[in-house]
């Protein structure tokens, strides 16, 4: 009797889902509708999915301005109607509709903006490859993350590990005048930034965090002032970073759309598709990867069974740094001829952002960090044909994306339960 009146008197909790989805959903409908379309050119978008050294042609794809977009932000009206209504019988929008959303969402902003610019045509396969190009770097330092993370260890010195790479290619590269020397070089670079954070975060228990930031500030430091005592007084000896080709596979890289993204890669380029695989596989097909999920959720119970925590989260942190290392090479053997101060451009950052928009999953990471080097590529090719959007805008774009989709779309996540706690064996 005395259970049941203490149950009865106990306070109801609400189990309904968060608001965050219907509410994200309501406003990007409202903006499309409104804002895309009743306010948007009624010229045509045209969208090229070829190019002139494709095998065969694909037709262009072209939308008309208005019109596509105020069915767009009617079908997004849908969409948010249909998830408040979920919400309120205590269900959530199924992930598919949520990405569904997305696609129509940057679609129609991307109509929105080539409808009302200077030149009315973008080419899509262009897009497309050059935001996998810009990716690179931030599928090897999401890797990375994720590697620490699911260990148990937050990687903030993903920043530090880029740029260190960066300037180690750059330099090693130069001197010797072999590209893959450089390669090598970057990765014992992200590897030392990344056995420093180690040391101190997990041997000596300093907060995860604050080892991270001061790594960070730290690589910047020593490349700042190394570029300038040191590449800029020879620039040709030592800032002057021999190249790592871009191979094209015969054939299948003249496949429309998929070709240049898939099969006309440089080295560095191929080792990121490779390594997302190896690390996907690493973590959930074998016992490796077994043994370090439990040393990142549950570190005592792993201890228990006779795992070595802190030895398994040293060498996770060692090979996320190589991994690191290897993406920031990336900045001076591909995509330009030198380094310079700051090369990495926050881009440690949007990596460890998408490592959360990724679920702590070396797929999703790989997803997410995808659309960041979307949006990136999109500021300047958007800056280029010439559109009504103002240029701060357009440069602020790959970061406004990375908020949004880190505070809107990422919902309720959970990473390893042990990330960031160091472990003292009792």
């Amino acid at each position: 009797m005395t259970t049941t009146t203490s149950a009865a008197l106990q306070p109801s909790i609400s189990l309904l889902p968060s608001k965050k989805t219907p509410i994200v959903l309501s406003v990007i409908a409202l903006i499309t509708l409104i804002s895309f379309g009743f306010l948007g050119s009624s010229q045509a978008a045209n969208f090229s999915l070829s190019t002139n050294t494709d095998a065969f042609k694909i037709p262009d794809l072209v939308f008309p301005g208005m019109a596509t977009n105020i069915v767009f932000g009617v079908l997004l009206l849908a969409v948010a109607g249909y998830s408040w209504w979920l919400r309120s019988k205590g269900r959530t929008l199924p992930t598919y509709a949520v990405v569904l959303c997305a696609v129509l969402f940057v679609l129609g902003f991307l109509i929105w903006v080539v409808s009302g610019a200077n030149i009315n045509s973008i080419s899509l396969a262009s897009l497309l490859a050059g935001a996998v190009v810009l990716a690179v770097p931030l599928v090897f330092g999401s890797l990375s993350g994720v590697l620490c993370e699911r260990a148990g260890v937050v990687n903030i010195a993903i920043e530090g590990q880029l740029l260190g790479g960066a300037f180690t290619a750059a330099i090693v590269a130069s001197i010797t005048k072999n590209a893959f020397a450089g390669l090598i070089a970057a990765g014992i670079a992200g590897a030392l930034v990344s056995l420093v954070l180690a040391l101190f975060a997990i041997k000596y228990l300093v907060n995860q965090i604050i080892v991270g930031v001061v790594l960070n500030v730290l690589v910047s430091g020593i490349t700042g002032f190394l570029f300038t005592t040191v590449m800029q007084e020879d620039p040709e000896l030592f800032n002057s970073p021999a190249h790592l080709p871009v191979i094209a596979i015969p054939g299948l890289s003249a496949i429309p759309v998929l070709g240049p993204i898939l099969f006309k890669q440089s080295v560095i380029g191929y080792l990121m598709y490779l390594a997302v695989f190896l690390v996907w596989f690493g973590l959930f097909k074998t016992r490796w990867g077994l043994r370090v999920r439990a040393v990142g959720e549950h570190p005592k119970a792993a201890d228990t069974l006779g795992i070595k925590v802190n030895a398994t989260r040293f060498w996770n942190v060692t090979l996320g740094g190589i991994i690191a290392g290897i993406g920031g090479s990336f900045f001076t053997l591909v995509a330009i001829d030198s380094f310079t101060k700051e090369i990495s451009g926050g881009r440690g950052f949007i990596a460890l952002a998408a490592v959360i928009f990724g679920r702590w999953n070396p797929i999703g990471a790989f997803a997410a960090a995808l659309l960041f080097g979307f949006a990136d590529n999109l500021q300047v090719i958007l800056t280029i044909i010439g559109t009504p959007v103002p240029s701060q805008f357009m440069a602020m774009m790959p970061y406004l994306v990375t908020i949004f989709a880190v505070a809107g779309l990422v919902g309720r996540s959970r990473g390893p339960a042990a990330a960031g706690e160091p472990y003292v064996k009792e």
